[in-house]
């Protein structure tokens, strides 16, 4: 492309290990085992190209990142390239010991996810009991050493009433930011969403509480709200559009535009372990397929959103309609719309099918 855009981040998917089994799990239904992942070396390697490449920020993720011996060495390989660097964490391996070796390597910012503020229900979701406790713990020794913490609650119909109290619980906290996250249905998410999905009428209450929080803690606290596409009448562009942002490496070192793309049939994935990423993100073709608005359909092709959604999601338009070249079903303009509403209203379960490494 002669237009090629400069990718601002990395998400580094450390492992696929973790400790919790949250229903939502967004990593794929077939995990990388610790044998198959990329060797601490690899990993600076990446890192140190993804610098040169122009990228600002690393996302270190998993599953947990935590569950890696090397993660602080990692971190201080991250911090010597220049690159800002954020811990995507559970937090309930956080221990002060860990902290202290991520806090000397350089660390600049962590992210926990929570389940809830009530410790019983929310330990019941993350099937990890303690886990909250341990949650609430590292937030507090983050924010007392002065580093930057966001709090990032998965939002889904049985924890939509705790709102309020999250919102509030940020504040106590210390974050600068809070994410309210809704459940976005990739992975283990799809197989929970009769479980997971909430009303219309909790989503739009949901809406109002953020818009009247943002208003209330203007300048103290940024409140992020990731809407629940099923209930969009526009779809968001995914990861910032498809290989215009952001660069996904898979524990096996799989070069990813987003993190479900390895769900998309036919599609070749490069490896880090055998190519630069440079030129993964340039000429890889993976990233070209659905770079830009050339490959859009109608009603896309043409549209004034083509350039501000970038086309929506591509698994989505997979998982939903068979379909990864069709019109996001979020867009209210798709002919398949309809669909999008209909698994929105379905009839609910109250059951979970909680993650494990194993399936």
């Amino acid at each position: 492309m002669t237009d090629l855009p400069v990718p601002i981040g990395l998400l580094a998917e450390l492992t696929h290990r973790c400790p919790l089994g949250c229903p939502y799990c967004s990593n794929p239904i077939e995990l990388t085992r610790t044998n198959a992942e990329l060797d601490t070396k690899t990993w600076i390697n990446v890192l140190n190209e993804a610098a040169s490449l122009g990228i600002m920020h690393v996302h270190l993720s998993g599953g947990e990142p935590l569950v890696r011996p090397d993660l602080a060495e990692l971190t201080n390989a991250a911090h010597l390239a220049g690159l800002y660097t954020n811990l995507i964490t559970s937090a309930v391996g956080l221990t002060v010991q860990r902290f202290s070796e991520l806090r000397a390597a350089g660390l600049d910012h962590v992210q926990i996810s929570i389940q809830g503020v009530d410790p019983a229900r929310a330990d019941s979701v993350a099937h990890f009991k303690g886990g909250t406790r341990a949650k609430l713990d590292a937030a507090k020794r983050i924010v007392e050493a002065g580093m930057a913490l966001t709090i990032n609650a998965v939002m889904h119909r049985n924890n939509m009433d705790e709102l309020p109290a999250i919102i509030g619980l940020a504040e106590n906290l210390g974050a600068g930011r809070l994410e309210v996250a809704h459940v976005q249905y990739h992975g283990w998410a799809i197989p929970n969403r009769a479980a997971l999905m909430p009303t219309r009428e909790q989503f739009l209450e949901a809406e109002q509480i953020v818009i009247e929080a943002r208003a209330r803690f203007e300048g103290t606290l940024v409140i992020d709200h990731v809407m629940p596409d099923y209930f969009a009448e526009r779809p968001k562009a995914c990861m910032g559009g498809w290989g215009r942002q952001v660069i996904v490496v898979t524990p096996d070192g799989r070069a990813l535009p987003c993190h479900a793309a390895a769900t998309l049939p036919g599609m070749i994935f490069d490896n880090v372990r055998k190519k630069p990423l440079a030129d993964i993100w340039g000429h890889s073709e993976a990233f070209n397929r659905f770079r830009g608005t050339q490959w859009m359909p109608k009603p896309c092709n043409g549209c004034e959103r083509a350039e501000i959604d970038w086309g929506g999601c591509r698994c989505q338009a997979l998982s939903i309609l068979g379909d990864a070249t069709a019109t996001d079903p979020a867009c209210a303009l798709s002919p398949n719309h309809a669909r999008m509403k209909e698994l929105a209203s379905a009839s609910a379960t109250n059951t979970y099918r909680f993650r494990r490494i194993g399936g």
